[in-house]
């Protein structure tokens, strides 16, 4: 599976790390894993869930606890298959877009 470094997350996403650091605190469903010299490394579920809400609080204008009930919401769906299905397709079109910014 993919995994991505922070500086990789803030450029694909197009935000500061501020924001990432802010987003990671306040989003518990965001849960990045730390690499031998302490970095952060987000998995291609991480990555996925912040294309979500970065769409729910710029596109959409949630707040921040909106848009966390709103991924929490999502989360719990009974859709499964559909579910991962799209996260499949999704990971695949995440590993094309970091082939293509490199």
């Amino acid at each position: 599976m993919a995994s991505y470094t922070s500086a990789e997350v803030e450029r694909i996403l197009g935000i500061k790390n501020s924001v990432l650091r802010y987003w990671v605190d306040e989003m518990p469903l965001i849960q990045p894993k730390r690499d031998l010299g302490r970095h952060r490394v987000f998995s291609g579920k991480d990555l996925r869930l912040l294309f979500r809400l970065k769409y729910l609080l710029y596109v959409r204008h949630f707040t921040i606890e909106e848009a966390r009930k709103q991924l929490e919401k999502e989360l719990s769906c009974d859709w499964q298959d559909l579910r991962a299905e799209l996260d499949t397709l999704r990971s695949k079109l995440l590993d094309l877009l970091v082939l293509v910014q490199n």
